[in-house]
């Protein structure tokens, strides 16, 4: 499997930017695809997740309502709509895709892309 995330940029607080992820390979029902960030020394942390099967979607605290999650299977594609941006939401963003089980922690996931920079001024 590979990931190709795209679509970071820099943005003013209160703007919007929307991530892509694509995917090759193998992606099963029983998979869950992924967001993570990562800001400069600091832990990587969950963003959002979504099943590919059922398309539930789970998001961290921190973004709920702000953030919305979704994919679309025949393209392999995963997105992240992000709205209402703030400086906090600056990292590197990484999707990455399950192996089974959890979502929501960095062990979960057994495949990541190469992350994009995304940058929220104030």
């Amino acid at each position: 499997v590979q990931l190709q995330a795209s679509g970071g940029g820099l943005v003013q607080a209160g703007g919007s930017l929307k991530l892509s992820c694509a995917a090759s390979g193998n992606i099963f029902s029983s998979h869950v695809m992924g967001w993570f960030r990562q800001a400069p020394g600091m832990e990587r942390e969950f963003v959002a997740a979504i099943r590919w099967g059922t398309g539930a979607t789970y998001y961290a605290d921190s973004v709920k309502g702000r953030f919305t999650i979704s994919r679309d299977r025949p393209a392999k594609m995963v997105y992240l709509q992000m709205d209402s941006l703030k400086p906090d939401d600056t990292a590197v963003y990484y999707c990455a895709r399950t192996g089974n089980g959890g979502l929501r922690l960095v062990s979960d996931y057994h495949y990541w892309g190469q992350g994009t920079q995304v940058t929220v001024s104030s």
